[in-house]
């Protein structure tokens, strides 16, 4: 997804109030991620939101001011390992509820330098979080993060936005995808099943493939919130796919939970 659709989706979920305790934004550059990491943090503390945040709050005062109470960052500046001490006094911290917000947001900077102690110590919070809580990893290279961390954080992937327009096969690929997603609550499982084989026809494509359905679903999630849950099961269906799952039955996944 090109990063300005990703920030529609990180505005829907506030509005849907879908936000969740464990995110990693991951991809193109480290700094990109870390300053939308701190876009999505103003949303979520935001007492007023709007569209996506309102810029006049208490919160988002505080927040611009660099002295919110319920916002914290570790490893900001740093590309030193992250050592599990600095994990358990942030765990000493996060069960404190929220002082000015109604949420408390930690980013952690550079996540993959996280030692696995570290990990380790940060797994048994993402595990139990008090619910108040969303904490977001900022990483340029998610290979050396746990993958028992990475299953419990939706995964937000940025993107090198040097691409303007579709090439004429992408633009054929978008348009098929959309005649049949943009659609999709029509279609009984049988129909929907027999309309999306282009999906298992297209391997070499599949990923960009995926890309194009959620575009199509952001846009949809703009009218109807139920929208971003299906989003959630695409980036799933991608995490299983670039972790080489089986592919059909990757696939299944993806279409049985839409048509639940």
């Amino acid at each position: 997804m090109k990063n300005a659709q990703i920030e529609e989706l990180l505005k829907s979920t506030i509005k849907s109030k879908k936000v969740v305790n464990g995110y990693i934004f991951s991809g193109s550059g480290q700094t990109k991620n870390y300053e939308y990491a701190k876009l999505f943090a103003k949303m979520i503390l935001c007492l007023e939101p709007d569209d996506g945040y309102c810029d006049k709050c208490k919160s988002c005062l505080m927040f611009n001011d660099d002295n919110h109470p319920d916002y914290y960052e570790i490893n900001k500046d740093s590309t030193e390992s992250i050592k599990i001490d600095e994990i358990r006094e942030m765990q000493n911290k996060i069960i404190e509820k929220p002082i000015t917000s109604n949420k408390k947001v930690y980013v952690i900077n550079n996540a993959e330098k996280m030692t696995i102690e570290a990990q380790n110590c940060l797994l048994k919070t993402l595990e139990e979080p008090p619910e108040f809580i969303t904490i977001i990893l900022v990483s340029n290279n998610e290979n050396t993060i746990l993958t028992t961390i990475k299953s419990r954080c939706a995964k937000v992937v940025f993107t090198e936005e040097n691409k303007k327009e579709f090439t004429e096969e992408e633009k054929q690929r978008y348009d098929e995808l959309k005649r049949i997603f943009g659609n999709v609550d029509k279609y009984l499982s049988i129909d929907l099943l027999g309309k999306i084989d282009v999906l298992y026809k297209d391997k070499d494509n599949i990923l960009e493939n995926l890309n194009f359905i959620n575009m199509i679903f952001i846009e949809k999630a703009k009218q109807d919130f139920k929208y971003l849950d299906y989003i959630d099961y695409v980036e799933e269906t991608k995490r299983k796919l670039e972790n080489n799952g089986n592919f059909d039955m990757s696939i299944d996944y993806l279409i049985l939970k839409i048509w639940e």
